[in-house]
């Protein structure tokens, strides 16, 4: 008698699931509030610098979706086969803080919207979002399709009746009178689908179809993130208000608008707390991602209790700062067919082509080019790490005959 032993297959997301997780990320209050950061522009500049900034950030982020969910990693797994198993953990350290900090500036936000809408006490509303995030967690990625589905339904029909409100009302308040280059708009477009890229391969790595998911995932992010962005950049300069819940009260939405600022950032602070436990388990086997996930929504709900958290754009200029480095190197190592240092415990050359990158990045943010920091940055990073694999490349080929 032949004994058969059967083994189950890891459960995989479809595109449709992919999609939704990426809808929830982008729709959210701190994507509106960013987009009244741009109303010095005026609605025209504005519009040019939020499009512009998001195909670029969606370009890097769908390159990052790409890497992880083909070799089915976590992003910062991933990072391992650039970096080496420990140059990694300085990412996967740099992004639990990130996302530890987006927790917070996500609680901060909601309840402060959710505050001026109802009042109650910002107190209230912190530990009310804090538990509802924590509920997310518990259900867990594999079992929210259809809550998501629902989530996402009601968001939309809500967000749709936002920007009709928004659309009819007639008027226009004077432009602010602080000032915003071109280039700092861009870097502000670019910046939050970069903050996502340490976090995409977390999700497409479960995918079906882990290419297509990357796809899908960054063409619903970059359109509906777009959106947000253009409606606060609408409401700014129709009401010269930069304050989510007066923005919400003057388009006419009451509980509904409650109902948009709790859900939207349930749905999309999930996405950081998951993404921190995943994160976490990069930096060692020991983590329970789930109970890190956990941990960093308790820290970040009291973070947004005793902080102040309303202005985060020097936090974004930061992250890009970080990532964009990071993933131009990514890049080129992959598409260059390179080693995988996986099994090395650093990469010394392109640590150093990313440090290279980083402080070109904070320097060019001084300079407040037209085109941005982001562009030059990352074509120089490449540039750099390309020439160090083909050096790589030619001494290990000139050691090999000797050896033998």
């Amino acid at each position: 008698m032949q004994n058969c032993q059967m083994t189950q297959s890891p459960k995989r997301t479809s595109l449709w699931a992919n999609g939704l997780i990426w809808f929830g990320a982008a729709l959210s209050i701190a994507e509106i509030q960013t987009g009244t950061f741009l109303a010095p522009l005026g609605f025209g500049q504005g519009m040019l610098a939020i499009f512009m900034g998001h195909l670029i950030g969606c370009a890097l982020l769908f390159g990052a979706g790409v890497i992880g969910g083909k070799v089915r990693k976590s992003s910062m797994e991933a990072a391992k086969m650039t970096f080496g198993s420990r140059g990694a953990l300085l990412f996967a350290g740099l992004n639990i803080l990130q996302l530890l900090g987006w927790t917070g500036i996500m609680i901060y936000e909601g309840a402060l919207a959710a505050g001026g809408l109802l009042g109650a006490g910002h107190e209230l509303w912190c530990l009310l979002i804090g538990l509802l995030i924590i509920l997310w967690l518990a259900i867990g990625l594999e079992n929210l399709s259809r809550l998501n589905a629902l989530a996402m339904a009601a968001l939309l029909l809500l967000t749709l009746l936002l920007s009709s409100n928004l659309a009819s009302i007639s008027g226009a308040a004077p432009l602010p009178a602080e000032a915003m280059s071109f280039g700092l708009a861009l870097e502000l477009s670019i910046a939050m689908p970069l903050s996502w890229l340490p976090l995409i391969s977390d999700y497409t790595r479960k995918a079906q179809k882990p290419v297509r998911a990357a796809a899908v995932s960054t063409i619903v992010y970059g359109l509906v993130s777009s959106w947000m962005y253009l409606m606060g950049l609408g409401a700014a300069l129709t009401f010269g208000e930069a304050d989510i819940a007066q923005i919400m009260l003057k388009s006419g939405l009451g509980l509904a608008g409650l109902a948009i600022i709790l859900f939207s950032t349930v749905t999309t602070t999930y996405l950081d707390a998951y993404s921190a436990g995943v994160s976490g388990e990069a930096l060692s086997p020991k983590v329970k991602g789930k109970a890190l996930a956990i941990a960093v929504t308790l820290l970040g709900t009291g973070g947004a209790v005793f902080l102040p958290l309303l202005d985060f754009t020097d936090f974004l200029y930061f992250i890009g700062s970080v990532f964009a480095p990071m993933i131009a190197v990514q890049l080129v190592n992959h598409l260059m067919a390179s080693r995988n240092y996986e099994t090395s415990l650093f990469c010394w050359s392109n640590l150093l082509v990313w440090l290279a990158g980083f402080l070109l990045y904070r320097f060019l943010m001084e300079t407040d080019l037209p085109i941005g920091s982001t562009l030059p940055d990352m074509l120089f990073t490449m540039c750099l790490s390309a020439a160090a694999i083909v050096l790589s490349n030619r001494h290990r080929e000139k050691e090999e005959p000797a050896a033998l």
